[in-house]
């Protein structure tokens, strides 16, 4: 039978078992969520006159969880259409709808007996065919099915999501001797293609790959911050992105985590094994007091850093570890850590800090590096079958920027290995084989493939054929024209690429005359562009403090040359011959968003967060790009029917008024930013893939380009009717003059002047009038004032 899955169950409702139905939502997955029915009424409850019968009360739980699904920040759910696809039920009543479902998740309480319990019950009503798994985080996956029927246990596997599911990447699937390797390849399958997960295979050992070696990585830190001397701040000051990883470094990311959930899985590895490892997996007398404490971190409000409010603002404050009261934040800064940052990249800046031996901080690093190096090497092909497993599985789960693996290639594995055997250190025999044939390195890459050592011998590193690596790519077919700013490349099948890269992916009049001579080149010799790249962000925006610079210096004859350059790039992109898609991710902001906007399609990654937010810097857009989403908005209007053009003028007011940005492409597409002929990648290792694709998809349907349009617009009754808006929001105290000035610009460029309501005006018409919007503002010394302020504290100013 051919594997699906059209809809989905699970089995627990707590903060995980919510999150993954909501992730499952957001996929598109219609999705069951059952929990217990509760034993008792609540007060409210009582009011009501319910009883412990009444369908309500038996379903609360896991509709408490439905709805708190709404308030949770960062938000699981990418639209609030997500939560109608989940329906709520309970363990006792519904357990024969598992009959519709084509697979089950259980993600009840971290208790075998329990488990097995649930599976029993599951097995008497699923279908035959449907896959059951766990998300359990470190329980025997093998033991919880052992009385499980024989079609179970082939369909039986675990599957390890990461919290919170929506944003952690990873999802470990760890099968049984039992599960059919039809089965484990769909869900591998499934998982990185419909869930937009980096899929790791992982043996059924404690704690899986992530945990294990994350888990081990975090308290050798522990152990190594006692031992040295350090304090929680000055361990944290180096642990981050300094070496790689999230800027929540360690203990911050304890508090975020949970120090309960962390005892618990130290407690789960620390039961299972012997000797010297054990030893690292006891928790620190200091960390129990803690959680006796109720310190537990985010969640409680306070644990290794506790936050108070003075007259001045908010302080942070650190834990000294030996008293167990709150300090002032210390930072650690040496020689060491003063020339990493001057490197670029994290393997750059790694190398020189763990370099400079007897240097406080470099010793630091090396000392929780090197015990987690060799851990991971010890248990590669126990916890995975490979070293590709584990360094992407700490990528993955644990936001790092490179593995283990990648990170021993970064420090230079030769010199770093003989640094280990003259401090006594075990290297597993596999890694000092490597090096005795003559190697120098875990990967390495030849002819745009990448390698890696497994068994004795480099193995060719496969990749799903979606997933597009530039760099690898410029590797082998170079550059088609490059300047500072960006890169045009051919993807192949005919379509070209065009990479940002400069700094923050700013567009500057480098990036305006690469797109330029893309669009011409294109038409000469191309099906179509992608207009996408593998940055941080897709692009954050103009270059602010170019823009400001050139402000203060009066020169408003550049500025205005170099926003009709930005305006003819657009109306360029927008009347191509050839499709142009584009292909945001993360930031999309400002000039981000209206390089977007006129293209013949957008393929968006779901984590998309696009808004026009020029207001916030006291400007409006100048590029277009309240033209393009009046325009936008106007198509998705139905045909042949009225509509009330002040509505839709209004709606983009409010929108670039508010500088609103979306918190997801979902959301993107409800504030009008994506239409019909847009679409979202649910992978965003896909993203370039599927934009080549809508290129193709365009050229091979005949694309031409679309013909200059005419625009209605509101004229001067729904310019006084913008304004009103903004007057009653000032005289409330919630805007002051100068975003009413701000607001009457915007307002004059969408209502396209003092005419009649109505009048159809030229395309042109409404970009002269941003134009010139957008150069009055900019010379307005309270608008410097805002620009400067965002430059300097990354934050809007009031004034």
């Amino acid at each position: 039978m051919k594997q699906t899955i059209r809809r989905a169950a699970v089995l627990g409702s707590g903060v995980m078992g919510s999150g993954i139905a909501a992730h499952l939502a957001n996929v598109g997955i219609p999705t069951i969520m059952l929990d217990i029915a509760p034993k008792e009424l609540t007060k409210d409850e009582e009011k009501k006159g319910l009883t412990l019968e009444d369908r309500a009360v038996r379903n609360r739980i896991a509709a408490q969880s439905k709805k708190a699904l709404r308030k949770q920040n960062p938000s699981p759910i990418t639209s609030t259409k997500s939560l109608d696809l989940i329906e709520v039920g309970n363990m006792d009543d519904d357990m024969e709808r598992l009959e519709d479902v084509d697979w089950v998740i259980e993600v009840v309480v971290e208790n075998l007996d329990i488990k097995k319990k649930v599976f029993a019950n599951v097995d008497k009503y699923r279908k035959e065919g449907s896959i059951i798994t766990s998300n359990t985080s470190g329980i025997s996956v093998e033991d919880m099915a052992a009385d499980c029927s024989e079609d179970f246990q082939k369909h039986f596997l675990g599957t390890h999501f990461f919290n919170p599911p929506r944003y952690l990447k990873l999802l470990e699937v760890i099968p049984t001797k039992h599960t059919d390797p039809e089965v484990l390849e769909f869900m591998k399958t499934f998982g990185e293609n419909v869930l937009g997960k980096g899929v790791v295979e992982a043996k059924d050992t404690p704690n899986f790959i992530a945990n294990r070696i994350g888990t081990y990585g975090l308290l050798v830190t522990v152990q190594e911050m006692l031992k040295g001397g350090y304090s929680v701040g000055e361990v944290d000051s180096v642990t981050g992105p300094m070496i790689g990883r999230p800027k929540s470094a360690t203990f911050r990311t304890l508090d975020v985590v949970g120090l309960d959930t962390f005892i618990h899985v130290a407690k789960n590895v620390y039961d299972q094994v012997e000797g010297a490892e054990k030893e690292v997996f006891d928790v620190p007398d200091f960390i129990l007091k803690m959680q006796d404490n109720g310190w537990l971190g985010a969640k409680s409000g306070q644990g290794f850093f506790l936050k108070k409010k003075g007259k001045d603002g908010s302080t942070i404050y650190e834990l000294n570890p030996e008293t167990l009261e709150y300090e002032d934040r210390k930072k650690l800064k040496t020689a060491a850590t003063e020339t990493a940052k001057q490197e670029k990249g994290s393997r750059r800046k790694l190398k020189a800090l763990v370099s400079a031996k007897g240097d406080r901080a470099s010793d630091l690093v090396w000392s929780i590096m090197k015990p987690v190096l060799i851990y991971s090497a010890e248990l590669t092909g126990e916890i995975a079958d490979d070293i590709v497993s584990i360094d992407q599985a700490m990528k993955w789960g644990f936001g790092w920027e490179i593995g283990p693996f990648e990170t021993w290639d970064a420090i230079g594995l030769r010199k770093s290995v003989e640094r280990m055997q003259e401090e006594g250190e075990t290297v597993p025999g596999w890694v000092l084989e490597l090096l005795e044939k003559g190697n120098e390195s875990f990967y390495k890459t030849e002819n745009g493939n990448v390698y890696y050592y497994d068994n004795g011998e480099y193995k060719q590193q496969s990749f799903n054929e979606k997933e597009i690596n530039l760099k690898r790519l410029k590797d082998v077919n170079g550059v088609i024209k490059k300047n500072t700013g960006a890169s045009l490349i051919d993807l192949g099948d005919g379509v070209a690429g065009l990479e940002f890269h400069s700094q923050s992916n700013a567009i500057g009049l480098d990036i305006i005359q690469m797109v330029n001579f893309a669009i011409e080149e294109v038409g000469r010799n191309y099906k179509g562009l992608v207009i996408g790249n593998q940055g941080k962000n897709f692009c954050v925006g103009a270059n602010l403090g170019m823009m400001l610079m050139e402000a203060q210096d009066d020169n408003f004859f550049e500025l205005d040359m170099v926003v009709r350059q930005f305006q003819k790039m657009a109306m360029n992109i927008k009347y191509s011959e050839k499709p142009v898609v584009t292909a945001p991710f993360n930031m999309a902001l400002g000039g981000g968003a209206e390089v977007s906007l006129p293209a013949a399609s957008i393929q968006a990654s779901p984590e998309t967060y696009m808004g026009l937010v020029e207001f916030g810097v006291g400007l409006i857009p100048g590029g277009g790009g309240t033209k393009e989403l009046y325009l936008k908005e106007l198509r998705n209007m139905p045909e042949g029917v009225d509509f009330d053009l002040t509505k839709v003028a209004n709606d983009v007011f409010e929108k670039v008024a508010m500088a609103k940005v979306s918190t997801s492409a979902a959301e993107a597409r409800e504030n009008g930013f994506l239409n019909s002929n847009d679409a979202i990648s649910v992978n965003p290792d896909h993203l370039l893939h599927d934009a080549k694709e809508k290129v193709l998809a365009l050229a091979n349907a005949g694309y031409q380009a679309p013909k200059r349009e005419k625009i209605p617009v509101v004229g001067e009754a729904g310019y006084a009717a913008m304004l009103l808006g903004a007057k009653t929001l000032q005289f409330g105290g919630y805007a002051s003059d100068h975003d009413v000035k701000i607001a009457e610009k915007l307002a004059y460029v969408l209502s396209g002047g003092r005419i009649k309501e109505g009048t159809l005006i030229d395309e042109q018409v409404m970009l002269d009038l941003e134009r010139e919007a957008f150069l009055s503002l900019i010379a307005e010394p309270k608008t410097q004032q805002r620009m400067q302020h965002m430059l300097l504290k990354g934050k809007p100013l009031r004034n």
